[in-house]
């Protein structure tokens, strides 16, 4: 792809979803449109970049842009982030949220679906000590075809075998031909969302957990504060942000602290007690 092309291309996919494209990702870049010329019956990426460069419509600028930002996802990714939430957020929020007997998660730039459906399985696997509660899971991506595959909750056998513990899958999902469907009782307790994390995110409502796990790395420092910014507007205030472990708010945003001893969570710099001790 010639230099000019690549920097339409990164410009516009840089405006519309924050995400940085560097020299180095040229392949990504080209493997990634390939399909999408294709599908538009084009001869190849010139052609593409043409449609782009002329102002094309909006729904090839759309697919482009969702094309280059959807990321793959797995169940139980890293493991450590749901442990913590299993083994400490979960009980404070519990016994935090004991008059009220509801909380939200929210899951930002959830893929596929597997983050919330993990977050899912843990509530489920303690619905003795929430029962009568009302809990909410929402999950939010700017891909609309990676959404529907999240709603549909059906997965490859790749798929499952990333991250699902062979227990959690014999008893949440039931295998149709090739696929693992997952239970339609799991599947409603998380409500998805088209949202793009550089819009105003206050039509989101408040929550008491948020994991945005895995997406500021893909940001410029601006973006990364305006994110971080934004989302400690809609944090409760002893709620608290899970980042991937790669991230960090470290000289990028003063509106939250690092919760000690626990690694990628952060609670609210104003804070005087955190879920998370």
């Amino acid at each position: 792809m010639k230099p000019d092309d690549f920097d339409l291309v990164c410009r516009l996919v840089k405006d519309r979803s924050g995400l940085i494209l560097t020299r180095d990702k040229a392949y990504l870049l080209e493997s990634r449109l390939m399909p999408v010329a294709r599908r538009r019956g084009m001869k190849g990426l010139d052609e593409l970049v043409g449609a782009i460069r002329g102002k094309g419509d909006e729904a090839l600028l759309r697919e482009v842009t969702e094309a280059m930002t959807t990321n793959e996802s797995f169940f139980f990714r890293d493991i450590k982030p749901f442990e913590v939430f299993r083994q400490t957020i979960l009980p404070r929020l519990i016994s935090a949220r004991e008059g009220k007997r509801t909380f939200r998660i929210w899951c930002a730039a959830c893929s596929s679906g597997q983050e919330p459906y993990s977050l899912a399985m843990i509530l489920k696997e303690e619905a003795a000590r929430l029962s009568g509660w009302r809990q909410e899971i929402l999950g939010t991506d700017i891909s609309t075809e990676i959404l529907a595959k999240a709603k549909a909750g059906a997965y490859s056998q790749f798929e499952v075998q990333r991250g699902l513990p062979i227990q959690l899958l014999l008893k949440y999902f039931k295998k149709k031909d090739d696929v693992w469907q997952i239970d339609p009782a799991l599947k409603s307790m998380v409500q998805y969302r088209e949202f793009n994390l550089l819009h105003d995110l206050k039509a989101l409502g408040q929550f008491e957990v948020v994991y945005c796990r895995n997406v500021l790395i893909y940001f410029d420092q601006p973006t990364k504060s305006r994110v971080l910014e934004q989302i400690s507007r809609l944090l409760q205030p002893d709620g608290v942000l899970f980042l991937g472990g790669a991230e960090t708010v470290l000289g990028i945003s003063d509106k939250f602290k690092p919760v000690p001893t626990q690694r990628g969570v952060y609670c609210l710099a104003g804070a005087t007690q955190s879920l998370a001790g």
